[in-house]
């Protein structure tokens, strides 16, 4: 999740959108592994409602001070590098949100807190605080008012290179289950020998491989430059409902 966040959200996000400068500074160091990066968009009163968003940038003399707050950023307690997202233009809704480069070391910017979660503690999840960061114009990552479109672009890969996971945790499943109904025994012979069982397994592999088939075409057709939105949210959904049934069975 952090790896993700970071060479997707932040770093994909900027050799994708900079200009040939932003990607100069930015870029070397986050591939180097020196900087972290994030992605700062959720707030506390919009997660995937991005145009409802509170956080404001406003245009003086030569940068845009933003204030406001973030929460439940990926990588935030350790990124040095973030892709931001603010509005410049509230009356304009999606048209009025911006993308910027925010650098952790710009007066003004801190994370209030760590979040203590349920799980997936090894990626450190914070709520960051803007109190009149000063950001320069030569941060704006793509165009003023085209925040979304960075935004979006970037999400149908965020979300083909999650369904992974699930893939994984369906592997995992089999490596548990197909040993165990060897050593298990009932009846004076392993479960594995009971058909029921057999057809259970077979049902898991297969359910496995056609999730990885479906992930593996769009990851395919994310590298072709062809994922379309539909796809890439549908194998991700499926690739998630059929890890969690496998483990339940």
């Amino acid at each position: 999740l952090s790896y993700g966040a970071h060479s997707n959200l932040c770093v994909n996000q900027i050799n994708r959108w900079a200009t040939t400068a932003q990607k100069e500074k930015f870029l070397p160091p986050l591939c180097s592994g020196e900087r972290v990066g994030a992605l700062a968009m959720s707030e506390s009163g919009a997660g995937s409602d991005v145009v409802s968003l509170k956080l404001r940038a406003e245009k003086r003399n030569d940068r845009y001070v933003l204030n406001g707050t973030k929460m439940w950023i990926t990588n935030g307690p350790d990124a040095e590098t973030l892709v931001v997202y603010a509005k410049t233009d509230p009356d304009r809704k999606s048209r009025g949100i911006t993308a910027f480069i925010v650098e952790k070391a710009f007066a003004g910017f801190s994370v209030a807190q760590k979040l203590d979660k349920l799980g997936m503690r090894g990626s450190n999840t914070g709520e960051l605080v803007f109190e009149n960061v000063e950001v320069p114009f030569d941060n704006v990552l793509h165009e003023e008012g085209r925040g979304v479109e960075v935004l979006m672009s970037g999400l149908d890969y965020e979300r083909t290179v999650l369904a992974g996971g699930p893939i994984g945790l369906m592997a995992a499943c089999l490596d548990v289950a197909i040993p165990y109904v060897h050593e298990r025994k009932q009846f004076g012979q392993a479960i594995g020998e009971f058909q029921l069982v057999q057809g259970k397994l077979a049902d898991m592999y297969t359910t496995m491989n056609a999730a990885r088939a479906y992930v593996y075409a769009v990851a395919a057709a994310c590298d072709r430059g062809q994922t379309t939105r539909k796809d890439a949210a549908g194998c991700v959904l499926f690739a998630a409902e059929k890890a969690t049934l496998m483990a339940l069975d």
